[in-house]
């Protein structure tokens, strides 16, 4: 439960990013544009996920390196706005002048990439200026929490065509994320503490929510050679539930591939794009994981990763996922919700 599903590589839910879109637009409109602005604003807060669609069937990690792109950059805003008023253009032609529709097309687009970046898999957002990923760890990209208010306020807003009470959403979701800021400042101050008590010299640590909840976060650090994951729940009190760690793993140990190999362009793909947070998979043979993502908080197994066979370096690396959630972890998910002690885990 912790990062995002292995089965979903979008980034934020679709729901949430086109209510997210829609209020932000909303928010800007007169009380006789709503429903257009609304309109627009899904439309624009959901199309820049349509990346997806940049699919190779001889290159698995195509996708994973182009979601979340250019697409979502900050540059692309305008771009991204026109060419969505533009396909819709013919919809609500008699309804809206072009250029009001464009302005609430770009606002909904606008909200794609920020909304991206506030959760953990990474968005280009300066592209192309930089190819880093912006990652600022906030909330998951699942979060009930987060939307339904938002989904209730876009509703409300527009049945009632009162474009105030999208403000009022605009200015809840800027308070979830301060708390989500605050809830990630104490985890990670916990984590800290928690690295500093074992005597580990840290060379890097992250801390991300698990899914669907600000209250128990995931920990992973590197150090002494090995990657360290541990559960942190952030209540009144914060409390640790202390995981385990594999050895960390390294682009520099695979100098005996040739440098021009396809599997090794593929490890430094797939290395850029887990952060160099790598380890081998302690379940499954050959398959090197991105180690920022478990199935539980407190799981050091990772939800996915790419399949190394030297034997077969001059074809692209499968993408391999293997998230797996049963009915035991769902109870150590919800003990560390509640603060409870925690069953035996299953290992």
């Amino acid at each position: 439960m912790s990062g995002h599903p292995s089965n979903n590589l979008l980034g934020m839910d679709p729901v949430s990013q086109g209510v997210v879109g829609a209020v932000l637009a909303q928010a800007f409109a007169r009380e006789d544009e709503v429903r257009v602005a609304t309109l627009a604003g899904v439309a624009g807060g959901m199309a820049a996920d349509l990346d997806i669609l940049i699919t190779s069937a001889e290159d698995p990690l195509l996708t994973i390196e182009y979601h979340r792109h250019f697409t979502h950059s900050l540059a692309f805003i305008p771009l991204g706005g026109l060419l969505v008023a533009t396909v819709l253009w013919p919809l609500v032609r008699r309804r809206a002048g072009f250029r009001r529709w464009w302005w609430f097309a770009t606002l909904g687009y606008a909200t794609a990439g920020l909304l991206d970046a506030c959760t953990s898999y990474g968005t280009r957002l300066l592209w192309p200026i930089s190819d880093a990923r912006v990652a600022w760890d906030l909330i998951s990209i699942i979060d009930p929490l987060f939307t339904l208010p938002l989904l209730v306020l876009m509703v409300w807003t527009l049945v009632r065509r009162r474009p105030r009470l999208a403000r009022v959403a605009c200015a809840f979701a800027l308070l979830y994320m301060g708390s989500a800021l605050m809830q990630q400042r104490r985890a990670e101050a916990e984590a800290w503490e928690l690295a500093r008590s074992r005597g580990h010299e840290v060379e890097r640590l992250v801390v991300k929510p698990s899914i669907g909840n600000l209250l128990v976060w995931r920990s992973t650090y590197a150090a002494d050679g090995r990657i360290w994951v541990d559960a942190i729940r952030a209540g009144l009190q914060v409390k640790t539930y202390a995981g385990d760690s594999v050895p960390s793993v390294s682009v520099a140990d695979f100098q005996q591939l040739p440098p021009d190999s396809v599997l090794r362009e593929d490890i430094d793909r797939f290395a850029h794009f887990s952060d160099d947070w790598l380890c081998w998979h302690p379940n499954e043979a050959g398959v090197l994981g991105d180690a920022r993502y478990g199935s539980l908080p407190d799981e050091v197994r990772p939800l996915w990763g790419i399949r190394v066979d030297p034997e077969q370096s001059h074809v692209h690396t499968p993408f391999v996922r293997t998230r797996r959630v049963d009915g035991p972890m769902m109870e150590r998910f919800w003990a560390m919700l509640r603060g409870a002690e925690l069953p035996q885990r299953d290992r």
